[in-house]
């Protein structure tokens, strides 16, 4: 972190009542998960501020005005069907049985799940409605 740096604390703005189901199924879903939990106090808070975009692609921008893209289903889209089929389990276990190293991709939300370390943790807060 810079030097010059220091603790920067905003307020919940308001949001469109769509906008504040869409976040309010989106936090509950991640306490639930345990990707997010609830803290009492933070030097460090900004709040939830989404923009929604005709792809799906929601993007949150931070305290520092950085625009974090998160994927949030808005409304229900045709698929296509995978026409590449999951493996069997034995057959994946049989490759893994020999190996070493083994590597877990986390498909949650469709983004990338960052690990914070702990002593950073309080500098990633965000504000939103208690009444979730």
């Amino acid at each position: 972190m810079e030097e010059e740096s220091y603790p920067i604390r905003q307020q919940q703005r308001r949001m469109n009542l769509t906008i504040l189901d869409v976040v309010k199924k989106e936090v509950t879903k991640l306490l639930t998960t345990r990707i997010i939990y609830p803290i009492s106090d933070s030097q460090w808070v900004s709040p939830v501020q989404v923009v929604p975009k005709k792809s799906g692609m929601t993007v949150m921008k931070n305290q520092h005005g950085e625009l974090e893209p998160m994927q949030i289903q808005n409304s229900w889209r045709a698929t296509h069907k995978d026409h590449f089929p999951l493996p069997f389990i034995d057959q994946v276990m049989e490759k893994l049985a020999a190996k070493s190293h083994y590597c877990f991709l986390n498909g949650f939300s469709e983004c990338t799940q960052i690990h914070i370390a702990p002593e950073d943790q309080h500098k990633n807060t965000f504000t939103c409605l208690r009444h979730l």
